[in-house]
């Protein structure tokens, strides 16, 4: 499925554009890297958890701190506050994550597509940019599961789309995601297969950027990742409505090195954390809750 295939790469940032060198602020996305949601929620305080640190590797028990790597925004997931600190859904259940770890969370800032990469480098312990878990994937990289999400379809209000038959369509999707790699190309083979003009994927850096060519009528769709699609209709209600239902879901993971025994810890804080129920509380207070899973697991890809 989907997230992001990568939950990405970006061009329209800031959620406004530029025409003739002047800034379009009417009819910009509100889905924007700040200010692209609720500057604070609440906090859930989690306790260190001895017997489940104690299965971090070594390198990461001494630099006391976890190296994350993160590509913004994609609220509710992760974003920038109006103050420009990374918020999200996945930063409040990452730093909880840590706590039971007895480590802190330090995100870095990267492209999407380089994520992986990094990680492979060892430049970077962890992933958390709202990836898909999928087979493919995890031939470079393990995961682990903490969330299930589908693909959600947005357009502009009251002029109707079909996801299901989009051909000669413009679509706007995040560079680098399963929307851009796999599930237009597929859309668009049975459309060229039918007969039928294909569908034109227009890719932006982030999704930002998106769902302002959607509101500005750029692009007549675009698909995301459930959560994000949910979130950005909401934060444009005037301009954006959903459009058709969610559909090939699938599980968000971690990604961390190939082998690593930062699975096992991660998955293991992870459970601690949905037995104990914070892990609902976390959703629960960025409105995700659907997505919620019963058990983390490693490598738990469909297919």
């Amino acid at each position: 499925m989907f997230v992001r295939s990568g939950v990405r790469g970006y061009a329209l940032r800031a959620a406004c554009v530029l025409a003739g060198g002047v800034l379009v602020l009417a009819g910009c996305s509100k889905n924007s890297e700040t200010g692209s949601g609720p500057a604070t929620t609440a906090k859930v305080s989690v306790a260190k958890v001895d017997d489940i640190a104690a299965k971090l590797p070594d390198k990461i028990k001494q630099a006391g701190k976890l190296t994350v790597g993160v590509n913004l925004p994609y609220a509710p997931n992760e974003f920038k506050d109006s103050s420009g600190k990374i918020v999200g859904f996945d930063v409040d259940l990452m730093d909880a994550v840590a706590a039971v770890l007895g480590v802190k969370a330090d995100y870095q800032e990267s492209e999407f597509e380089r994520i992986i990469p990094a990680i492979g480098a060892g430049t970077l312990d962890a992933g958390m940019s709202s990836f898909t878990d999928n087979a493919e994937r995890e031939k470079t990289v393990d995961f682990v599961d903490y969330f299930s999400a589908g693909s959600q379809w947005a357009q502009q209000k009251g002029k109707a789309v079909d996801p299901n038959n989009a051909c000669g369509k413009k679509v706007a999707v995040e560079h680098a995601t399963v929307q851009e790699t796999d599930e237009l190309p597929a859309k668009s083979k049975s459309c060229k297969d039918a007969g039928k003009p294909e569908i034109t994927a227009v890719p932006y850096d982030d999704q930002a950027g998106a769902a302002t060519a959607l509101v500005l009528g750029q692009v007549d769709a675009f698909s995301a990742d459930s959560p994000v699609t949910e979130y950005a209709v909401k934060q444009n209600p005037d301009k954006l409505e959903l459009s058709g239902a969610i559909f090939d879901s699938a599980p968000y993971g971690w990604p961390v090195a190939k082998g690593s025994p930062l699975a096992a810890a991660l998955q293991a804080a992870a459970q601690h954390l949905i037995d104990s129920g914070d892990y609902r509380k976390i959703a629960e207070n960025w409105g995700v809750q659907a997505g919620v899973l019963p058990k983390s697991v490693i490598n738990g890809a469909k297919g």
